[in-house]
């Protein structure tokens, strides 16, 4: 059974590509999460990670109503650890979002604690939640520093996710790749999503045009934004053997939420930047 038609079978019950109400009432019950085991069993991965990360989550819509009945906006940054046992499918975290709305809390801290909880246990590990008051604070506006490598000689024009274009060249460097080209499809409704792509690695220097060719192999792809990144992630280590390796993707919001996943050899500190296209 193919990776897609596993996580289909995963969603039948989900919210995602079925018509929902939105909620008027805070209501946790909504959140659904997805194992991550299906799409790392198809990338051979059954125990042991050879990555850390997270997957950072910015919420630029987030609202609720103080004990006034006051409406309140707000911005949220989430972490979800990589070794948590479930994603958290994106159209059930804007059905739950938007069930804040019209209930009232105490303050910001009483939303936080409550979300904190609500996601940790959708997830099955700890959740981080910072709740922005001043939205704007947390996030920084600006573009990767790098090369980008959009205008790279292509040789292939893969019509799938191929790891056998890549390909290294004599030398090692440490370098950062950057490509706005990418673009991979939600594996339900078949709808598309944009990033950014950066690369850092140190090791073999790797050819741009065939990292180019690897990347936007993923256009008709189907899968998350965190397999998609995984799956990236196990091909260049695979390919290219790198001494070190981070890869990030910064994906475009949807629905007031954009999902950036990293993944790492090494342990750092994954800043939450916004790319001019988010």
């Amino acid at each position: 059974m193919s990776q897609q038609q596993n996580t289909g079978d995963a969603l039948h019950n989900s919210p995602l590509g079925k018509s929902r109400q939105y909620a008027d009432q805070y209501d946790p019950s909504l959140l659904y999460g997805v194992p991550r085991s299906l799409a790392r069993e198809a990338i051979g991965l059954q125990a042991g990670l050879p990555f850390c990360g997270a997957d950072i989550w910015n919420l630029y819509e987030l609202s609720w109503l103080d004990k006034t009945a006051r409406p309140v906006m707000a911005m949220a940054e989430l972490r979800v650890p990589v070794d948590s046992p479930c994603i958290i499918e994106s159209k059930s975290m804007k059905l739950y979002c938007n069930s804040l709305n019209m209930s009232r809390f105490e303050d910001a801290s009483q939303v936080q604690s409550l979300m904190k909880g609500d996601l940790s246990r959708c997830a099955g590990a700890p959740v981080e939640v910072f709740i922005d008051p001043n939205p704007g604070t947390t996030v920084h506006l600006g573009d990767p520093e790098g090369i980008c490598i959009d205008l790279a000689q292509l040789k292939n024009h893969p019509d799938s996710p191929d790891p056998s274009v890549l390909r290294c060249l004599e030398g090692k460097l440490s370098e950062r790749l950057f490509s706005r080209l990418f673009r991979s499809r939600c594996p339900v409704t078949g709808q598309p999503d944009w990033a950014t792509i950066i690369v850092d690695y140190t090791g073999e220097a790797i050819d741009h045009g065939a990292m180019l060719e690897y990347i936007i192999s993923y256009r008709t792809h189907q899968s998350f934004h965190e397999a998609c990144v995984e799956q990236m992630f196990i091909d260049i280590i695979r390919q290219c053997n790198p001494e070190k390796l981070q890869l990030t993707a910064r994906f475009t919001r949807r629905g007031g939420i954009d999902i950036n996943p990293v993944r790492s050899t090494h342990d750092d500190v994954w800043t939450n930047f916004r790319t001019r296209f988010q």
